[in-house]
């Protein structure tokens, strides 16, 4: 077993170990369970820290690795909506400052633009693995403008106490949109440790404009 799953499996037993010590009547080896092996052969495919990826994937009632795929990407859009809701909270507060109020705007712009493209990454990965596969591609690619939007957020905010409270309030979403592209980034990985014999589609399956000529009479 590699290095980064023994990490993962460590810190799903570490969690497991902390509840049961809350409940003693109840002795747990969930460190040994399918699910954990299950969530610690996604997991290591994650480029930075593993841990939001377990905590979130932890309790969600599947072994089945698509299923689990699924629900990181339905907790990082979950997560980017409650992102777009904290930055309407906090921007009245901000209104005398006119260069925050507008890196506020521009934040929540930016999020509204990466929940439309959850829309069409749920539409590309569809119901499905073979659907799944087949536009692979153009859900990496989506996931990617995704994780793209939330870095464009904080690049040009200079206040320090602003970017740290926006940091807070988006970070979430950000860091489960991120760990959602390294996951698909990674479908190859995963595909072979669970034994998935799909190809992935590695060409844009995403809808094309019309050409030119169909603009004029």
């Amino acid at each position: 077993m590699n290095t980064p799953v023994i990490h993962i499996l460590l810190f799903l037993f570490v969690a497991a170990t902390a509840t049961a010590a809350a409940t003693p009547t109840k002795r747990t080896n969930y460190l040994f369970t399918p699910h954990a092996k299950a969530v610690a052969g996604i997991c290591t495919v994650i480029q930075t820290n593993t841990s939001l990826c377990c905590k979130t994937l932890k309790h969600v009632p599947t072994n089945d690795p698509i299923e689990l795929i699924r629900a990181l990407a339905v907790a990082a859009e979950s997560s980017v909506k409650n992102s777009v809701a904290f930055l309407s909270e906090i921007k009245p507060k901000h209104t005398s400052n006119a260069t925050a109020a507008a890196a506020i705007s521009s934040c929540e712009k930016n999020l509204k633009y990466a929940l439309e493209d959850f829309t069409e990454f749920w539409k590309a990965a569809g119901k499905d693995v073979k659907t799944l596969a087949h536009n692979y591609f153009t859900c990496k690619k989506t996931l990617m403008s995704i994780m793209g939007y939330h870095w464009t957020c904080l690049d040009d905010i200079e206040d320090k106490s602003l970017l740290k409270e926006m940091e807070i309030g988006i970070g979430v979403g950000k860091n489960l949109s991120s760990d959602s592209y390294d996951v698909f980034n990674g479908l190859n990985t995963i595909f072979k440790t669970f034994g998935i014999k799909v190809k992935l589609n590695e060409e844009d399956t995403s809808p094309r404009p019309p050409p030119l000529s169909a603009y004029y009479y």
